[in-house]
């Protein structure tokens, strides 16, 4: 049987951070399900013809597409990336290449691994700076043997005895003041970063590994607390213990087999018709973002990344132009498509409240730190809604995204002089709500630029 999380667990991990848009959700809790079942594939021949059904989710602002993206890549342990496609232009041009956003995706792929890594030769590294420490604690003090640091231990003791007392006051932290002298590595020069031209990825990391080659790192003595030492030896014994060229090889493959791209307002480059060169240029960046959607190979520090089973995510409001409008060739390696709906008051309320991360939650944590003490009544809730949906139809509409610059301006005054308000409990309802904002609510020119 598959290990890992089914369908139906997924949405409902989904559902502890983001409201409604069920059937973007089911999307893609499928398409997660599906790598996982292709990777149990083993050795099956069809392994390597299953290819990731993209998605495109489409939808206005604010209403949780990235959001929904974000926490799936987190929740299957994912690298993953969001890029604009407006960002991008066609080869040729200046601009970003749209090869650069996979080779973003092995950065965050790397730093993953890396993290990993660092973690599993944690205690090792801990120790064997423990050790560099100790010894030169010891080393310092057998000039005199009744130090206090040695106490009443005479000059002849053993010196097994003599370590474990100092490993004693180092691991409780009496010496943590102290200052002693270390050695350490450092480059005799900064190496010189080199700009390499898209597609040479990788002779641009083979200069760079000879010049850090041709400029070895020397060992300099520098004086500094034994607290200090403990975070300089212990980053330099983990970077001793680690084994670049694997965690660089996993990094490939967590990609490869893992990764997770949303790109986002890919309806910015949708064409709509007109001959003009801008429309030009915007279909020229769909054939360039075409072959890495389809499945090819990019070159990258950390070596050759094949894109046949990153999964892409691409969104966007679709206001003026519709999915119709972009490449058929795209079209086609974008078979799932889920509509968003436009969140209503509702769908507010349950934002600010029901969440694990919610919005109401953050701002009591926030202030309980300055002893001010938030009750959100539901009258409250129902307060902070109706002003997100005024002003969405008033202005922009830019979904939840409204109800942080509500929530900041209503506790504006509380964040700014908490001392006036410590040792209270603050009743957030309509009331309240009301009292802060009316003001500004009323006023359309002012709640044009505040709200």
């Amino acid at each position: 049987m598959i290990e890992g999380p089914t369908p139906q667990e997924i949405v409902a991990s989904l559902d502890e951070f983001i409201v409604g848009q069920k059937e973007a959700k089911k999307a893609v809790a499928i398409a997660l399900r599906n790598r996982m079942r292709r990777l149990y594939l083993g050795d099956d021949p069809l392994k390597d013809e299953i290819h990731p059904k993209n998605i495109i989710m489409i939808g206005p602002t604010g209403v949780g597409k990235t959001e929904i993206a974000r926490r799936l890549a987190r929740l299957a342990g994912a690298p993953f990336i969001k890029v604009e496609a407006t960002k991008y232009t066609e080869v040729g041009y200046v601009g970003r290449d749209v090869e650069s956003m996979i080779r973003d995706l092995v950065a965050v792929a790397l730093k993953m691994v890396r993290a990993e890594h660092e973690e599993k030769i944690k205690e090792k590294a801990e120790k064997k700076a423990e050790e560099r420490i100790i010894d030169i604690l010891i080393a310092g003090s057998d000039s005199a043997a009744t130090s206090p640091l040695r106490g009443n231990i005479p000059p002849d003791e053993d010196e097994k005895m003599i370590r474990e007392i100092f490993r004693k006051k180092y691991r409780a932290g009496q010496l943590d003041d102290k200052e002693i002298e270390i050695k350490t590595s450092w480059h005799s020069t900064p190496v010189m970063q080199i700009m390499a031209v898209p597609g040479m990825e990788e002779l641009e990391n083979q200069m760079q590994n000879l010049l850090g080659d041709l400029m070895p790192k020397r060992k300099e003595n520098k004086k500094m607390s034994v607290a200090q030492a403990r975070k300089v030896l212990i980053a330099e014994e983990t970077e001793a213990l680690l084994d670049f060229e694997k965690i660089k090889e996993e990094a490939v493959h967590l990609t490869e087999q893992k990764g997770i791209v949303f790109i986002d307002e890919i309806d910015k480059i949708a064409s709509r018709g007109s001959k003009g060169s801008v429309d030009v240029s915007r279909e020229g960046v769909q054939r360039d973002i075409l072959p890495l959607v389809e499945g090819s190979t990019v070159n990258t520090r950390q070596g050759p990344v094949k894109t046949d089973h990153i999964l892409f995510i691409a969104a966007g409001a679709f206001h003026i132009s519709s999915v119709s409008d972009l490449i058929p060739e795209l079209q086609g390696r974008f078979p799932i498509r889920v509509e968003l709906t436009p969140l209503t008051k509702e769908d507010y309320i349950k934002i600010l409240q029901s969440p694990r991360n919610a919005l109401s939650k953050q701002y009591q944590a926030l202030l309980s730190t300055e002893g001010v003490a938030l009750e959100f009544r539901s009258d409250g809730y129902e307060a902070i809604a109706e002003i997100a949906v005024e002003m969405n139809q008033r202005q922009e509409n830019i979904g939840a995204r409204r109800l942080h610059t509500i929530m900041e301006k209503l506790f504006e005054e509380i964040s700014f002089a908490p001392e006036k308000y410590r040792n209270r409990d603050i009743i957030v309802d309509g009331a309240f709500v009301r009292s802060q904002l009316e003001k500004i609510v009323q006023n359309q020119d002012l709640s044009k630029y505040i709200l």
